[in-house]
């Protein structure tokens, strides 16, 4: 994972995400039944594709149950992106369980 030396001005969602996308996080990925879409290119992306560099929880500041997550996305074929859901009680079922798979993909690829 990285490490941000401007950390103190990523405490928004958005201003994470500008930071991202200076640093070439351009695409932006949904959830589909079918894999993780990037909303640019249209490509579709199986689990094993998806590598998370980084994350950023963040909690609304107004409401603390106001949280969502931000994951700093690279996919093997070097495209680099960000995916955003909710987490607690309002987080996507299906994003919670493509980036679970994601997670485990990876746990056994590091014990290899």
């Amino acid at each position: 994972m990285q490490t941000y030396s401007t950390l103190s001005d990523m405490k928004t969602l958005a201003s994470c995400i500008n930071h991202l996308v200076k640093e070439g996080y351009t695409e932006d990925f949904k959830i589909i039944d079918s894999g993780m879409i990037s909303l640019r290119s249209e490509n579709v992306y199986r689990p094993e594709q998806v590598h998370v560099l980084n994350f950023f929880r963040f909690e609304g500041a107004s409401d603390p149950a106001d949280n969502s997550i931000l994951y700093a996305i690279e996919i093997d074929d070097g495209t680099k992106g960000t995916l955003t859901d909710a987490y607690g009680p309002y987080a996507d079922p299906a994003v919670t369980k493509f980036m679970q798979r994601v997670e485990d993909l990876n746990k056994k690829t590091e014990k290899s």
